[in-house]
């Protein structure tokens, strides 16, 4: 596949050894593009460092990198491998978690689109599965709306692909402002937000090419069940929601005020989802957010 495009992963992992393996055979196998996996493992109470590590020596496209930091969260050690890895040397870059199933032409079809469309990035809607057998749609596709970068993610980070040299302007900005970045609790919702602010075109794709694997330590990002609304609830109250929001909005738009008025004005164009836009201007209007 000389003539294949080049696709740096970086699989964040930590305490992965009940799914590791499942998760990168998928990527391995995927079709027609050239493919090298960079993984970080969070100092981990089980076998995973030791797994990948005899997973490297067996197969040249796996690299490790130094091992024995305690990250504490996904987004620092997602920010310590875009951080870390020569992009450079890539056409392509792809995040991966350690738990979830890609389909063959996961990356063959991001390129494809990313090239047919002129983009900088790519997400996707994604099928969730659930331990017990259960499977829905996770669908972020909805039309992207003037200000929702600074509200939500463009989904999962696993469905991220970006183009290389696009992904080395946001490296740049991540070095630039390490200590107030690691600061943000989702990575996926930093890059979406940079991407969108500084013009580096996003396309959120309808077509789901990954298997998301549901469990008790992601059931909030899959937005499954009466348990994972509650915690969102009781999140917003606290007011680490707005605090996010604040983040990102220091970091990528420091010169916009999202005063409450502001908010209420442009209450349509926060959230892409029409019943979550209707929500956070409930929570607006009773003062909650």
């Amino acid at each position: 596949m000389n003539n294949a495009s080049s696709i740096a992963v970086l699989l964040a992992a930590y305490n992965g050894m009940k799914w590791i393996e499942e998760q990168v055979d998928s990527i391995l196998n995927q079709t027609n593009v050239n493919i090298d996996i960079y993984i970080s493992v969070d100092l981990s109470t089980d076998d995973t460092y030791q797994w990948c590590q005899n997973l490297a020596k067996k197969n040249a496209q796996v690299r490790i990198l130094p091992y024995g930091e305690r990250f504490g969260g996904a987004a620092k050690n997602f920010f310590r491998l875009i951080r870390d890895v020569d992009l450079k040397e890539y056409d392509y870059v792809a995040l991966a978690d350690q738990d979830d199933i890609w389909l063959p032409n996961k990356l063959s079809h991001a390129v494809e689109v990313i090239n047919r469309k002129g983009i900088c990035a790519l997400s996707s809607d994604v099928t969730a599965f659930f331990l017990d057998g259960r499977e829905h749609l996770i669908k972020k596709s909805q039309p992207q709306k003037k200000f929702d970068y600074l509200f939500e993610a463009a989904g999962p980070g696993c469905t991220y692909v970006f183009k290389s040299d696009s992904l080395q302007q946001f490296k740049n900005f991540l070095i630039s402002n390490w200590h107030t970045a690691n600061n943000i609790t989702f990575h996926d919702w930093l890059l979406y937000a940079y991407f969108r602010e500084n013009g580096l075109d996003w396309y959120i794709d309808a077509k789901p090419l990954m298997r998301y694997r549901v469990h008790e330590s992601n059931q909030i990002g899959a937005n499954s069940g009466f348990k994972a609304y509650q915690k969102r609830f009781i999140m917003i109250k606290s007011g680490w929601y707005r605090e996010q929001v604040e983040g990102i909005r220091v970091l990528v738009s420091p010169n916009l005020s999202l005063n409450r008025l502001f908010l209420i004005k442009n209450f349509w164009q926060l959230r892409r989802q029409s019943k979550e836009v209707i929500i956070l201007f409930l929570l607006l209007i009773f003062g909650i957010y």
